[in-house]
């Protein structure tokens, strides 16, 4: 069996079990979008950065409402998040041509979620050979482009009216 790792992602899990409050309501109550990553709000649910990005453009959808599992969410949200994947998904192939996408939730810490009492979609686009040596011999991640650059090519997009 082979492990896939992320070493890098160990600061964000201790920074998270230590953090009180919730980062996604957290992120809400700020009136800086920018300082929070926050790229766009919906009706029922906002579209914000990864701050700790398995690759360039990693999203997260969250909804306003703190809820651990997305069974709770009344049908309006569940239904903007699908719509909210769909946009996430499009303005990613525009900007960054991945070759493929993860998404999914991580419903419960057993299941991985780092923030478990608050559910989210995360949208991480992936290209072939995106995945390397560096992270597991040099404990070192390899992102292309920083936060604030990938912040600043993508809120003009999500922006737009539909």
């Amino acid at each position: 069996m082979e492990y896939i790792t992320a070493p890098w992602r160990e600061e964000y899990v201790k920074t998270v079990f230590k953090m009180k409050g919730c980062i996604f309501c957290h992120a809400l109550k700020q009136e800086n979008d920018k300082e929070c990553f926050v790229l766009y709000r919906g009706n029922h649910n906002f579209i914000l950065l990864n701050k700790y990005p398995y690759t360039p453009g990693h999203l997260m959808v969250a909804p306003y409402k703190h809820l651990d599992s997305i069974e709770l969410a009344e049908k309006k949200s569940s239904e903007e998040i699908m719509g909210l994947l769909k946009k996430c998904l499009g303005i990613l192939r525009e900007q960054y041509k991945p070759h493929g996408f993860n998404t999914g939730m991580n419903i419960g810490h057993s299941a991985g979620a780092g923030v478990a009492d608050h559910y989210h979609l995360h949208i991480i686009p992936r290209w072939i050979g995106d995945s390397n040596f560096m992270p597991l011999i040099g404990k070192t991640k390899v992102v292309l482009k920083d936060l604030h650059t990938t912040y600043d090519q993508l809120l003009s997009h999500f922006q737009k009216k539909d």
